[in-house]
């Protein structure tokens, strides 16, 4: 099953993060996406480009949509013509599963999994 297929989980503070090797698995799933650490935790990034800010606050609100039906919520900076979107998992500081079903969801907002 693809992870776009696939549903969140309720995570908890004792839920574990993704292995190295989990990581490599998962990333080649999403290869538009980038692990990032920011302020020491490991995220997953991904910028869209978009032709004018109505565009881009547009697939802002269908990312915001996501995560609400998903119940995991992710970093969103919304500027003219690009939307950069972060998710991670905020109750272990880092990435679970969770956050790549959620980064292969956003793809498909936009028909480009």
């Amino acid at each position: 099953m693809t992870l776009a297929n696939q549903q969140c989980e309720a995570c908890q503070a004792d839920a574990p993060k993704v292995s190295d090797e989990e990581l490599a698995t998962l990333m080649r799933e999403i290869p538009d996406w980038a692990p990032a650490v920011i302020d020491g935790v490991l995220q997953l990034e991904r910028q869209y480009k978009f032709k004018n800010f109505r565009q881009a606050l547009a697939f802002t609100n269908q990312v915001g949509e996501l995560a609400e039906n998903e119940g995991h919520h992710p970093e969103i900076v919304t500027e003219w013509g690009k939307v950069t979107v972060r998710w991670w998992t905020h109750a272990i500081n880092g990435l679970h599963k969770n956050d790549f079903i959620c980064a292969a969801k956003t793809d498909q907002l936009l028909g480009t999994e």
